[in-house]
């Protein structure tokens, strides 16, 4: 047993190095590697307290994941002293405002009011977002909306107390999912910040349910489908970026875990803003039997990352609102 859950944990290593359209079946690996971590580490104690020299592979293998543990999970965070001129974005998948009533909360659009009007953040990105009235927005000033459908709007929006310059549309093709972006001044620094949301792998009204071989069969090749369309997605991401000359945020959905070959991708030679001032999972997913992190705030090394929370006790979602605020420690003219 243990042979077999280290050999799985080193291929699931491999995988944010191996494209997903060249190993579909593989790459559904990397929503267990956490499982595979934890299962290592109850192997190494279990022959360290017999004194056995098998616990080697399984400490191997827990120091080659050292980068990957920091990913799933942070002892410590960071809250430095609020500045005048830091940034504070929120990044949020709002599931249409509940606007099919998945959640039996009512009152969603002004629990979300309530929460802009507490935290009051200067950027904010909203996902799977859908008009409503009802949501107070009166703090922007400056405001980027990508809507599609007919009877039903749907799409993205950025937010700015600061003013939006430019923008654009990163669009996927046969996906109604896509990235938003928007180049936002603020004093003398000119901002590019995308708002993205992936191809979702339309997992989560099945694997509640009772599993024979063919749901299984069924879910394992949505994911494998979805995983190679996040990967052309992710491409496009960042060949789009690399054009960019602006210091950039890249926050929003992925629809995938931090061990994958998207996340690698996009995330690039940036920070996780999770990972440099985040504490604890950093969950951002409402799934009740697994910490899912699948909601990200990416910046460009010479921001700061002050603050991140991923305010998990906030359910008026599936997902949970991703926040950091950050300082711009060089400056980008117009």
């Amino acid at each position: 047993m243990n042979i077999v859950f280290a050999v799985a944990t080193f291929v699931a290593y491999t995988l944010p190095f191996l494209a997903p359209k060249a190993f579909p079946f593989l790459s559904v690996l990397t929503l267990v590697l956490p499982f595979f971590l934890m299962i290592n580490f109850l192997f190494f104690l279990y022959w360290l307290l017999q004194l056995k020299r098998q616990m080697i592979l399984s400490g191997i293998l827990l120091l080659l994941g050292i980068s990957f543990l920091n990913r799933f999970y942070k002892f410590s965070e960071t809250n430095l002293p609020e500045e005048p001129n830091d940034i504070k974005l929120m990044s949020y998948n709002v599931r249409l405002f509940n606007l099919y009533e998945w959640l039996p909360n009512e009152d969603v659009p002004f629990q979300i009011s309530n929460l802009l009007l507490d935290e009051q953040p200067d950027i904010l990105c909203l996902q799977d977002y859908s008009p409503n009235d009802d949501v107070n927005v009166n703090m922007f000033k400056y405001k980027l909306v990508k809507l599609e459908g007919d009877r039903l709007k749907f799409g993205q929006a950025i937010y700015s107390k600061f003013r939006i310059v430019n923008s654009g549309e990163i669009e996927f093709p046969n996906s109604y999912n896509s990235v938003i972006y928007a180049d936002i001044v603020k004093d003398k620094d000119t901002l590019r910040v995308y708002s993205m949301h992936l191809e979702s792998v339309k997992i989560s009204a099945d694997i509640n349910q009772e599993m024979d071989e063919k749901r299984s069969k069924f879910i394992f090749n949505n994911i494998s489908k979805a995983f190679r369309q996040q990967q052309y997605q992710s491409e496009l991401i960042k060949a789009h970026c690399a054009s960019c000359h602006y210091p950039k945020i890249i926050c929003g959905d992925l629809n995938n875990s931090a061990f994958s070959y998207v996340y690698r991708t996009i995330k690039g030679d940036l920070k996780d803003a999770f990972e440099e001032a985040g504490t604890g999972f950093g969950k951002s997913y409402n799934y009740s039997y697994y910490p899912a992190r699948i909601d990200f705030i990416f910046v460009e090394n010479f921001i700061e990352v002050k603050q991140f929370m991923s305010l998990d006790y906030f359910i008026q979602s599936d997902h949970f609102p991703q926040i950091a605020r950050l300082k711009i420690n060089a400056t980008t003219n117009l």
